[in-house]
């Protein structure tokens, strides 16, 4: 892979990759979408220091998804937005010292979360987006981000040669079989959250706070993703968005934390910007690593952890890779032929490599 130069870790990386594979990769890679994006939700409670590059790879990510034809183009596409804003707000709530080039992205990038909090719902909209849709070539990066199409030196995916396999992943199990709620102890174990009433103060109907996110968004999960077709999936009616599916989960969208730091983050970063008339970013970074927002923002959500679970998907492709070592490992270069043995089982694969 062609991948930029950062200084950073490997968490740093992993963002970069996922990004790359998802901006520029072949498009059967999309039902991997929902798989590499929990993957970074897994890790997010836990990054302490991202870099610049990363934090601007994980919003453009975020502007790809939040456009208007790409949410309204698939049933379950809103759930990468919903994967995104989770990331964002792990980081805020539980590593929100050291990850000041997050929050000054986060801080040039509020237009997104706006729109986010201002989605249109009415069907004229709804089909205004679709026939967008239609008009802008494939690739959920090409539209709505300053970001460059592909980094340089690199290269579009080409088209798969005809006859190659033709991979894919079955439906992904629901959304409740994957989460566990875990917080984390004071000895660093994680400990699992049974799940409880909101407390006081809070009604059940305040289905858009930070203090119901973890049911919000398991619910919502389960509902939809249940009954969910992936998007390579050929279907004999066409899905069409309509304004109640779109208020469904857009009241559910976990916005408060991040809105609470830009209202009271951008204003301060404005007010320094004139006072000093700074031009330097290294300045606004300096001044967000000394901040805090203690006492500001509600009150830390549960981290939801959601574990592997093998199914077919998976295990097709794990299959396909190891059939593959397996065949590329008892080819004999020098004639071209295959060594073969017995039982073409693993078992038998380990005696006949032994022999």
């Amino acid at each position: 892979m062609d991948i930029p130069v950062f200084t950073g870790t490997h968490a740093d990386l992993l963002i970069i990759v996922f990004h790359k594979i998802i901006t520029n990769g072949h498009q059967r890679l999309q039902p991997l979408f929902d798989c590499l994006l929990t993957i970074v939700v897994n890790v997010s409670p836990y990054l302490k220091s991202l870099s610049m590059v990363a934090a601007n790879k994980l919003l453009h990510l975020l502007e790809a998804f939040s456009s208007h034809w790409f949410l309204f183009s698939a049933s379950q596409n809103h759930h990468l937005v919903f994967f995104l804003l989770e990331v964002f707000n792990n980081i805020i709530q539980y590593q929100f010292d050291g990850n000041c080039k997050l929050v000054y992205a986060l801080i040039r990038k509020r237009v997104a979360f706006h729109q986010l909090a201002n989605l249109p719902t009415d069907s004229a909209s709804l089909q205004r987006a679709l026939q967008r849709k239609k008009r802008s070539p494939g690739g959920i990066s090409r539209s709505g981000s300053q970001e460059t199409v592909s980094m340089e030196g690199s290269h579009p995916a080409i088209s798969a040669e005809p006859g190659t396999l033709k991979t894919s992943l079955a439906a992904t199990p629901g959304i409740d079989k994957l989460t566990e709620k875990s917080q984390v102890s004071e000895d660093g174990t994680m400990v699992s959250v049974q799940q409880s009433d909101p407390p006081p103060g809070h009604s059940a109907g305040t289905s858009d706070t930070e203090s119901n996110l973890g049911r919000d968004t398991e619910d919502l999960f389960c509902t939809e993703m249940g009954q969910k077709q992936l998007t390579s999936t050929s279907s004999t009616t066409p899905w069409t968005p309509t304004p109640e599916w779109v208020l469904s989960w857009k009241a559910k969208l976990p916005l408060q934390t991040i809105m609470r730091l830009l209202q009271v983050l951008v204003p301060q970063v404005e007010k320094i910007c004139i006072d000093k008339g700074l031009t330097d970013e290294s300045e606004i970074l300096r001044f967000l690593q000394h901040g805090t927002l203690v006492g500001l923002l509600p009150v830390p959500h549960p981290i939801l952890i959601r574990k592997y679970q093998a199914n077919a998907g998976t295990a097709m492709w794990f299959r396909t890779y190891m059939w593959g070592v397996v065949y590329l490992r008892n080819v004999d270069p020098r004639f071209g032929t295959i060594r073969t043995f017995g039982c073409l089982t693993f078992s038998g694969y380990r005696e006949g490599a032994k022999e």
